[in-house]
């Protein structure tokens, strides 16, 4: 039974541990911790969570947690990851992974140290469409890359409580939403890439709009879009190659309607879209990373680099 602590009563976390965790008979949901202790034992209740922590600390201490979600806002992973993984406890850290690179890299050379997993929760990286688009990308399916594009982008309310719409806890849109589109490209061209140029909307200090062009290897571009000032949802990802075009609309939560196409020789075919969701295909990897000794998908090394991006956008971007 791996026994799941989690840090914060977060909004995130009913979708994204509470309820896959309920899914499955070898994980269970013990105790969380907020600021307010009140605002705790109010989310435990209405959770369905048996142990309420007085603080974080409190929570990190327990014997009854092996691993800590932490679903504080990017201001308070540094931290809490530290002293979670100093308490002995795995660590399962939501994205934006840290303010920065170099609180990246502090937070894995901590694991590594430790030798507990310290994974990043990418969970649209765990789900079959992802897994099969890098899949076809990485055999040669649409032969050498020449460009790339994607994009996520969802109204965000602008209201007092909203971290997001704080720079000091790590909000921003290219923080928040850009991280994924970074990661998506990244994934799928299998290298690290330079930043050319970007261009934000700022508001208050905090990215309410960003686009960038990467240059991966041999020159190619691929772009990246985020905005949290839109009428609507939308997430798409395309890649074109010197044998076809690869297309995914909505490749962030498939689960929520998506559609999945490749043009290869001029032959157009529709990828099946169907399965667990992403947030159910992470913690079925969860579990086998904690009690199969499986090697973490996200998280060390490619947490770095996808910070490392974020803050060369930032750069570029004037910030």
């Amino acid at each position: 039974m791996l026994r799941i602590g989690l840090l914060g009563a977060s909004r995130i976390a009913p979708g994204a541990v509470i309820a896959p965790a309920a899914k499955r008979q070898d994980v269970t949901i013990t105790a969380v911790a907020a600021r307010d202790p009140a605002r705790a034992r109010d989310y435990a209740k209405t959770h369905g969570i048996a142990g309420v922590a007085d603080d974080y600390a409190a929570l990190i201490a327990r014997d009854d947690v092996d691993m800590v979600y932490n679903g504080l806002p990017p201001s308070g992973h540094l931290e809490w990851t530290l002293k979670a993984l100093e308490a002995g406890k795995a660590v399962l850290c939501e994205k934006p992974f840290a303010m920065n690179a170099g609180e990246a890299q502090t937070m894995v050379d901590a694991a590594a140290k430790a030798g507990l997993p310290l994974i990043e929760a990418f969970h649209y990286r765990y789900h079959k469409v992802m897994q099969q688009a890098v899949a076809m990308v990485r055999a040669g399916a649409l032969g050498t890359l020449h460009r790339g594009y994607a994009m996520f982008e969802v109204p965000i309310p602008k209201t007092p409580d909203e971290l997001r719409w704080r720079r000091d806890l790590g909000g921003g849109g290219l923080m928040d939403l850009g991280c994924y589109p970074i990661h998506a490209l990244r994934s799928l061209f299998g290298e690290e890439p330079k930043v050319r140029e970007a261009r934000g909307v700022f508001e208050d200090g905090v990215d309410t709009k960003m686009t960038a062009a990467l240059i991966f290897s041999g020159g190619v571009v691929a772009e990246i879009a985020c905005a949290m000032k839109s009428e609507t949802f939308g997430a798409r990802l395309t890649l074109a190659g010197s044998k076809g075009r690869m297309e995914i609309i909505n490749f962030l939560a498939p689960q929520m309607g998506c559609r999945f196409t490749t043009t290869v020789d001029g032959v157009t075919t529709e990828h099946p879209t169907d399965g667990p969701s992403t947030y159910e295909a992470q913690l079925a990897h969860v579990v086998d990373v904690m009690t199969k000794g499986v090697t973490p998908l996200t998280g060390g090394a490619d947490a770095v680099a996808n910070m490392a991006v974020i803050d060369a956008i930032y750069a570029a971007a004037g910030r």
